[in-house]
């Protein structure tokens, strides 16, 4: 079978194929759906997330859950303040011959050598760590003593940060935040299924999750996203919904610019297409919409936009200028 009747067959299985991987992911995890949804969209648009949520709302189950639904390999990578960048790339370790007694030198991979990998607690290991972790993340491969590993395909990086502790933190800067596609806030459940949720985690062993996707698949699906059209009204409103992000721009009205201090880039306009094909695709839409755009822009544009001091004293975040701009920006 060609690549083109491999991605028409992935095509036309893919309602099926998403029934099922949620099904299979439902084992894990109660509730979140929202969450979910943009963790797969991620997946298909081949970016890297961000998540953030207090501790004990399952962040890294859902990661797991993930995986297995995927028969992807997968890392987990606790972040502390001593952690070095060898513990996530790897290094060369030194082999003696028992024999001859001749040493040579080896790579030992670190956990970044998987196609899932967890940076739990990101803002928890110094600058130094991070930027290791991120480079990798954007290269999709690691230099060791000059010489250059590839990365396993797919690869997909979840990291994940605590908002409420910050006393010890090393908080991403926002030109790192940046190489996130999309950053999802998961929230408390509601209480009925929260009582789900401790009812079945609280009796006997719960079902596994079975494999639903494999790398190959995931591959073709990425590729398909990527041939999702946009159309060029759509495009339009996406580069001004993100321009009206920017203080200095025309199109930003005053409300705004008294709000933020710096705005998204270009990147946030990317981002935002992606992640609308990724969604239709997902939905088995033939094109990507304004309404697409509208549902992911918070999550695509809030780890993006700064906002400035007046807002913070108003008690007002980055997700309430953005439900402003989608608003007032013209569709």
């Amino acid at each position: 079978m060609n690549t083109q009747e491999h991605a028409e067959e992935a095509l036309g299985q893919l309602n099926e194929t998403r029934e099922r991987l949620l099904a299979e992911i439902r084992k894990g995890i109660i509730g979140q759906e929202e969450v979910i949804e943009h963790l797969l969209i991620t997946l298909l648009a081949r970016g890297h997330c961000l998540l953030t949520g207090i501790p004990g709302l399952g962040k890294t189950l859902l990661v797991k859950t993930l995986s297995k639904s995927l028969s992807l390999g997968f890392k987990r990578i606790q972040f502390t303040p001593d952690l070095m960048p060898a513990d996530v790339v790897g290094s060369e370790v030194v082999d003696e011959d028992p024999s001859s007694g001749a040493k040579s030198f080896r790579f030992a991979p670190g956990p970044i050598f998987s196609n899932v990998v967890l940076a739990d607690e990101i803002n928890r290991t110094p600058p130094k760590t991070q930027a290791a972790l991120l480079e990798a993340m954007e290269e999709r491969q690691v230099t060791v003593s000059g010489q250059t590993y590839l990365l396993d395909a797919p690869f997909f990086v979840l990291a994940t940060q605590n908002p409420i502790e910050l006393e010890g933190t090393y908080p991403l800067p926002e030109a790192q935040l940046d190489r996130f596609l999309l950053n999802p806030v998961i929230q408390y459940l509601s209480q009925e299924d929260e009582i789900k949720m401790v009812g079945e985690t609280t009796g006997v062993d719960r079902v596994e999750p079975e494999a639903v996707l494999t790398g190959e698949n995931i591959l073709t699906l990425q590729g398909l996203t990527r041939q999702i059209p946009a159309p060029e009204e759509v495009v339009a409103y996406a580069v001004r919904l993100v321009a009206a992000t920017r203080p200095e721009d025309q199109s930003c009205d005053e409300w705004t610019r008294k709000r933020v201090r710096w705005g998204a880039g270009s990147r946030g306009s990317q981002a935002l297409i992606l992640a609308a094909k990724a969604k239709a695709l997902l939905a088995g839409r033939p094109n990507a919409s304004r309404e697409d755009v509208k549902s992911i822009a918070k999550t695509a544009l809030r780890h993006r936009v700064l906002p400035s001091f007046f807002a913070e004293s108003e008690g007002l975040g980055a997700d309430q200028v953005i439900d402003h701009l989608i608003e007032t920006v013209s569709v």
